[in-house]
């Protein structure tokens, strides 16, 4: 909502709800629900796969690494599509109702048409330019606007007032494609290697997989930064800026309720972290070579035989 705020008056500086309809489903809403979600389960898809490969690795769980490689590679191979596909609409819509976001992510300084995508550079905000730029032309325009010579707004266009941070964002942006990029690759690779029947034995695609048990809680990250800083200089887009929603709270405060969230977090997450490391380095029980016996299940046989006294053998 504070990037699309909608079904809302504002009254003397307070903004008070009119259609909580249309605050709940603002106009970002089911682009930025769909790619998150689609974020959490390719987080958790890698972390499997990852687990999958380094039981592989070792030589051990082989049931289960099998299990986890064989629906990893089949869920990944078909959520990062879906999601590539999400994020691009989630851009056009952002480039509808937040185009200096959208420059600023690119480091798109000049409003022209058929708009080069800027591969890497360096954002200087002060002299309004790019160093040591590596671009392909034409690509950005292709991308935002799905029209070769479509034309892109430059940040030159807004105020210095009214532009976000350049260079956390422009750098935030291409960690996450970046990495899912090698999500995409990660998927196209296991499927090959499943139908040439070597998704088990490639220890090369296996490091790689370890490699990748980080990288969608980083992608995440790095969306979140791409899309908070680059909300900025807005709490509310367009409407309330930061520097006017500031609370009157000392810095002290501040300073302590910033460490006891640090300590909070550190510990619950830090358990959190040893017993999933635990867990993985124990793996998965093994399956008795013998059923073990239930007393509470019933007999085998009755008790006796049609005609047949109790107790007496058959």
């Amino acid at each position: 909502w504070m990037h699309t705020p909608a079904g809302y008056e504002l009254r003397d500086g307070v903004f008070y709800p009119t259609d909580w309809w249309a605050i709940v489903f603002n106009p970002s809403f089911p682009y930025r629900l769909v790619h998150m979600v689609l974020a959490a389960y390719l987080t958790t898809a890698f972390v499997i796969l990852g687990v999958g490969a380094w039981y592989r690795l070792k030589g051990t769980a082989h049931e289960a690494s099998r299990v986890m490689l064989t629906m990893g590679v089949a869920f990944v191979s078909i959520v990062t599509p879906l999601q590539i596909v999400a994020g691009d609409f989630h851009g056009l819509k952002t480039l509808e109702y937040q185009p200096a976001k959208i420059a600023a992510m690119e480091a798109h300084w000049d409003t022209e048409e058929g708009a080069a995508l800027a591969l890497f550079a360096w954002p200087d905000a002060e002299n309004e330019t790019n160093h040591y730029e590596i671009a392909v032309p034409n690509l950005a325009s292709l991308i935002l606007t799905h029209e070769w010579n479509g034309k892109l707004v430059g940040l030159k266009d807004f105020p210095p007032s009214e532009r976000p941070p350049v260079a956390p964002i422009f750098f935030s942006f291409r960690i996450m494609v970046g990495l899912g990029l090698l999500m995409l690759l990660a998927g196209m690779l296991g499927l090959w290697l499943a139908f040439r029947g070597r998704l088990f034995d490639s220890r090369a695609y296996h490091r790689y997989l370890v490699a990748m048990i980080p990288s969608g809680f980083i992608a995440v990250l790095a969306g979140w930064i791409t899309t908070e800083i680059g909300r900025q200089p807005y709490t509310v887009y367009g409407l309330l800026r930061t520097s006017d929603s500031l609370s009157p709270v000392g810095a002290p405060s501040v300073l302590a309720t910033l460490i006891t969230f640090v300590i909070v977090y550190g510990i619950v997450f830090g358990a959190g972290l040893y017993y999933i490391v635990r867990v993985v380095r124990t793996g998965p029980e093994k399956a008795p070579a013998h059923p073990v016996p239930d007393p509470y299940a019933p007999p085998a046989r009755p008790l006796s035989y049609p005609n047949e006294p109790v107790g007496e053998k058959s």
